[in-house]
């Protein structure tokens, strides 16, 4: 079976790339022939590609300057540049359309793959006529509102693809009670990044771990005003935020303004999370929404136990019998008081770091890959 996978880019450092490179590899490594067309730069993947992969660019960014970011030396300007030539890019629809259209027809492929509903855009018009399943897999929570085009692809998909594959339950419901669907709305979970860890820390370190881009998403300025009360109460501990984006400089202000600077650490982007992890005593989600929120698999991965808001879809699900705290959304003094009691009880992070890990093995690469694999199976 050939499966061709056609994504918004490669070259850059985020979530959707991650878990796309990850599953790509997974199943070329298991038999499946794998094609990734791309239609924003790919000419230097962030994350490892197998080398049985062919890469399509469906765009043609030669001289652009649009190569990898180097994660340590992260530019958010650049970045941001990036996407607005891209989008320029997009005003040729009919011809990226054209050469999906071809390039499905030239790889012969079986099943076509939209990463994330903002392609759908281009493979709905491109497999018509054409002997292929068609899957859009979605990366986002159902109701977060990003404009009437996303909503009318979403409407589309559900009526026309194949099958729709969510990131959680919760939004496999969403999607039930809000479209008028044709396919086969599924929920398939995202694989961890990292396998469950046996080190045991040895010292505590005093540390609360954040991880994700300085967004609005992501609710850093909520765990901040947090902050300033949890530091008066224990101020021997560290919150280290790793991570870039376009709301540093109201962060750094806040920081500065709160007399934060000896308490809280902004990373940065980094290529070795992992470290970040190691080091820490508990993580903090504090996001105003996810689609799933990898970065919780990740620090049940490394036995954290985590404070979280019970935002739309991801944590409930995923810290489910895990012994981590869910917090009402957006409520900032109920995030202190959380964290501020599981800093104080070193045996109770102790007993949710064990269960933290029991959690992880659910998202395990080959725990998932299995349902990727009876839904091809399910086209016959």
């Amino acid at each position: 079976m050939k499966i061709l996978l056609v994504i918004g880019g490669l070259n850059n450092g985020a979530g959707t790339e991650r878990v796309c490179s990850m599953v790509a590899n997974s199943l070329s490594e298991t038999g499946y022939e794998i094609v990734l067309a791309s239609i924003g730069p790919c000419d230097k993947p962030f994350f490892p590609i197998n080398k049985d992969i062919k890469i399509i660019p469906l765009i043609d960014f030669s001289g652009s300057n649009l190569g990898r970011q180097p994660v340590s030396a992260y530019d958010i300007k650049n970045f941001y540049n990036t996407i607005f030539r891209i989008r320029n890019k997009l005003s040729d629809k009919p011809k990226i359309i054209y050469k999906l259209r071809k390039v499905l027809r030239n790889e012969r492929t079986n099943v076509v793959i939209a990463v994330d509903i903002g392609c759908v855009e281009f493979t709905l018009p491109a497999v018509l006529g054409l002997p292929v399943k068609h899957i859009c897999w979605e990366h986002f929570n159902f109701n977060v509102n990003q404009g009437k085009k996303r909503s009318k692809l979403r409407r589309r998909a559900a009526q026309y693809c194949d099958a729709v594959v969510t990131l959680t339950e919760r939004d496999k419901d969403n999607w039930l009670k809000s479209t008028i669907h044709q396919s086969q709305i599924t929920s398939i979970d995202n694989p961890c990044p990292f396998s469950v860890q046996e080190y045991i820390k040895k010292e505590d370190t005093k540390i609360v771990l954040a991880v994700g881009r300085l967004t609005p998403q992501k609710g850093f300025d909520m765990l901040l005003e947090a902050w300033v009360q949890v530091n008066k109460i224990m101020p021997d501990w560290t919150l280290k935020i790793v991570g870039e984006g376009e709301d540093r400089d109201t962060l750094t202000e806040f920081i500065e303004k709160n007399y934060l600077t000896d308490s809280v650490k902004l990373v940065g982007a980094t290529n070795n999370v992992s470290k970040y992890y190691q080091q820490a005593e508990i993580f903090c989600l504090s996001s105003r929404f996810e689609g799933f929120g990898v970065v919780l698999i990740e620090a049940l991965a490394f036995g954290l136990p985590i404070v979280s808001f019970d935002c739309d879809t991801g944590p409930s699900e995923i810290l489910k019998d895990s012994g981590s705290i869910l917090v009402p959304k957006n409520d900032v003094n109920n995030l202190a008081l959380s964290l501020t009691e599981l800093m104080r009880d070193g045996e109770q992070r102790k007993k949710i770091s064990l269960k933290s890990k029991e959690r992880a093995n659910r998202y395990q690469l080959e725990k998932i890959m299995p349902k990727w694999k009876n839904l091809f199976e399910g086209f016959g």
